[in-house]
């Protein structure tokens, strides 16, 4: 069944955002993710609506893995280097937790080369990052301290194992 959506008002946007972060902060990204659509149909550069829309979709990925296109999209519409880069390994370090979160058997070196993929980005976030904004390295230290303590996250083709015990 197919409806004709009604469009919000301009002047409706400021408020709309603000209830799109509410619906994230309790959990409920896919209120999120539409509010921030009805905002985009009114003003499809609003680079506040498609940051929350990147965060919302990338809090869907353990659900629904069919966002990550629309998350990468999204991610390419941001106009500054600095947030588009941020955004990327968002992105990526969202989706290796998900899987993580999936427990398939094998999960681990394909969940391994996604954080490093977004290490990568972080990296390059924080050589081009706003004077005072360390976001990109405390996402990064995240990074490298899951996959410190997580025995399955290992490269693909390394196998780290448990230890052997010697009698």
């Amino acid at each position: 069944m197919e409806f004709e959506l009604k469009a919000i008002s301009p002047e409706a946007v400021a408020r709309a955002l603000a209830k799109a972060e509410r619906y994230r902060l309790l959990n409920e990204p896919g209120e999120a993710e539409s509010i921030c659509r009805d905002v985009l149909e009114v003003e499809p550069d609003n680079q506040e609506a498609l940051t929350t829309l990147v965060l919302a979709l990338t809090e869907q990925f353990h659900e629904d893995t069919s966002t990550v296109v629309e998350a990468h999209a999204a991610v390419g519409r941001l106009r500054d280097d600095y947030e588009r880069t941020y955004y990327a390994g968002i992105v990526a370090e969202r989706r290796a937790k998900a899987r993580l979160r999936h427990g398939m058997p094998g999960c681990g070196p394909q969940a391994y080369e996604w954080l490093r993929e977004a290490m990568n980005h972080y990296d390059k976030a924080e050589g081009i990052r706003p004077a005072g904004n360390d976001d990109a390295r405390l996402r990064w230290n995240a990074c490298a301290r899951l996959i410190m303590h997580d025995h399955q996250l290992v490269p693909i083709g390394e196998d780290r194992g448990e230890p052997l015990l010697l009698e």
